[in-house]
Parts: structure tokens; C-alpha cells; sequence
């Protein structure tokens, strides 16, 4: 009896590949020289996908598989899937929540205090000899007792504010609604920047939240201010965080995601006060392993009984 067919869009790990091909026949869209005229001649087969936050998969790839039942993404961010498509057409897309909660909010506080001890400047005044040569580094900021405005208080903003109790941080929050938290909402993006002396983006991705945060939201989070994205890279009006660093409207930012990653832009780089990370939030051995299991859980699950465990909420009622 023939397996079922799966097509693979962007990498997987070892662990993943072996429970796949298990029970699914894998066709690697990395391997498929021209995808489109691929697909003309062997969507019909395919019945499940496996993908990942970056790459997603093309509305056209999708029409070209009428049989698609399950689209299972390898991360928590899924805006490169079109999910409204998918569900009209009964196909269920799910991704992984929760298991990388913690991991990003570390990477989230990492990067804050980056910036407020200087990290990447006393890391080179060490290894230039400048301390030997020239004496002391100059003083950095303490991120205790910060007012702290987080953008997003869902699973991994939650997870960020309880980081930050033992910095005895100030907790406000902005979202599409006030939700059943400790914190303190704020129904305007521009005046939670105003109170706050850090701002951590971990909203979604997708058209509702581009450029969320423009030059309005910059210039009230003020000289003084560090900007934190853990989320996706459009969030941020990239070109208005380049100008207001430079201007010194802002003070600091610490950036896991870009606009056009992992293209970043050169004058972004050259920047002294911004701390930049490849796009590794929830980047380490234990979180992405759990990320994997949970990827091919959600498809295995589905074969075995029709039902999946974690569907994206647009999906959730299928």
C-alpha cells in the first residue's frame, strides 16, 4: 500500500525527517527545479505540507493541490500562509505555540540588556585592548525599575513580563484589547511609548500590524527610549527606526527581525547603538527540537484520527 505524499517547503531537522518518512512519502520542494510545472503534474498527490514561519507556502502552490488537508508550520508566526484561503477551502494549518514561549522571552530580555549595559561596546572595548590601553569603558544604564511597554500580551508576551519580575519592571501593554492580566492596558500604541522607557514588540506579523510602529510610536518612546523586536520584522517602519536612531530621537534598539531579512540594511548595521541578531528568538537545541515534534505531531495526529492538535485560530473551528 502506497504512503500519502508530502511536500516539504524549507529545511527540517534529522529527527523530523525520519518520523516523516515513516508514514509520508516526502517530496523536498528544495529538490523540485520548477515547482510550478511540478505541481500542474503532481499536486493532486499531495496531502500534507510541511513548512515554517519564513517561507509558508504561495497561494499559487496551494490552488495547485485540490486534495491539501493539512498545512503544518514550524513556528509560531504563520503571516506568510494565507489561513482565510486555506480555511475556506477546508484545509486546516496549524503551528507551534507554547513550547517556544520562554526561549523567546529570553532572547527579548537578552537584547534589553544588551542595550542598557552596552553589551556589544564593553565586548569590543575588552577585546580591542582599549581597556588596557585607554582605562574604563564609560558607564551603562541599569535595567532595573524600568517602565516597560510590551506590544502584544498574548502566550510570549505574558511569558516577557513574568521575565521581567525580578527587575522590578513596570508592566503596560498594548493589544486590540484589554486582556485578564496583572498589567496595565493602554487603548493607544503612541501614549504606552510615551510612558515607557522600553518598548518589546511581540505582536503578530501579517497587513494589520505593518509598520505598527512608525515614526510616531519612535519619537514618543523619545531620546532616551530602546526599542525591542522579537516579532516579525514588518511590524517595524524600518526606514523611520533607521532616521530616528540616527537623529538620536531614539536612543537604543535591539532587533531580532527585518524587514527583508536576512537582508539587513547596511546603514542599520553600522550603527553603534542597536544590538542585531539573525532571527534566533526561539534558536536553540531543546526549543527547536520540541518546535519539530510538535510540527510533525500535528500531522501525524491528523492522519491517525482527521484532528490536529495546535490549529492557528483562524483554522481553530474546522
Amino acid at each position: 500500500m502506497s504512503m500519502p505524499d508530502l511536500l516539504l517547503i524549507g529545511g527540517a531537522t534529522e529527527e523530523m525527517l525520519q518520523r516523516l518518512s515513516e508514514k509520508f512519502t516526502i517530496h523536498a520542494l528544495a529538490d523540485i527545479t520548477d515547482p510550478i510545472a511540478w505541481l500542474a503534474e503532481h499536486g493532486d498527490k499531495i496531502s500534507y505540507v510541511a513548512t515554517n514561519g519564513h517561507d509558508g507556502i504561495l497561494p499559487t502552490y496551494m490552488e495547485a493541490m485540490p486534495n491539501l488537508k493539512v498545512i503544518s508550520c514550524y513556528g509560531v508566526g504563520y503571516d506568510a500562509i494565507d489561513t482565510a484561503a486555506a480555511a475556506a477551502c477546508g484545509i486546516h494549518v496549524t503551528h507551534t505555540p507554547n513550547v517556544l514561549n520562554a526561549e523567546v522571552a529570553s532572547t527579548a530580555l537578552l537584547l534589553m540588556l544588551a542595550c542598557y549595559r552596552n553589551f556589544l561596546a564593553e565586548d569590543a572595548h575588552v577585546r580591542s585592548g582599549a581597556w588596557e590601553r585607554e582605562g574604563n569603558a564609560p558607564l551603562s544604564r541599569s535595567a532595573d525599575n524600568q517602565t516597560v511597554g510590551i506590544l502584544g500580551m498574548g502566550r510570549i508576551g505574558q511569558a516577557i513580563a513574568q521575565k521581567l519580575a525580578p527587575f522590578n519592571a513596570k508592566i503596560l501593554y498594548h493589544s486590540r484589547s484589554a486582556k485578564p492580566v496583572e498589567y496595565i492596558y493602554c487603548d493607544s500604541l503612541v501614549d504606552m511609548a510615551c510612558q515607557s522607557d522600553v518598548l518589546i514588540c511581540i505582536t503578530p506579523g501579517g497587513p494589520a500590524t505593518r509598520h505598527l510602529v512608525n515614526a510616531d510610536v519612535l519619537n514618543a518612546l523619545g531620546p532616551n527610549g530602546t526599542l525591542i523586536n522579537v516579532s516579525r520584522g514588518s511590524v517595524v517602519d524600518e526606514e523611520a527606526l533607521i532616521a530616528a536612531l540616527q537623529d538620536g530621537r531614539l536612543g537604543w534598539a535591539g532587533l531580532d527581525v527585518f524587514e527583508q531579512e536576512p537582508k539587513v540594511p547596511e546603514t542599520l548595521r553600522a550603527l553603534s547603538n542597536v544590538a542585531l541578531l539573525p532571527h534566533v528568538g526561539s534558536a536553540t537545541v531543546e526549543t527547536r527540537a520540541a518546535m519539530g515534534n510538535l510540527t510533525v505531531d500535528n500531522i501525524l495526529n491528523h492522519l491517525a484520527s482527521g484532528s490536529v492538535i495546535s490549529p492557528v485560530p483562524e483554522c481553530a473551528h474546522l
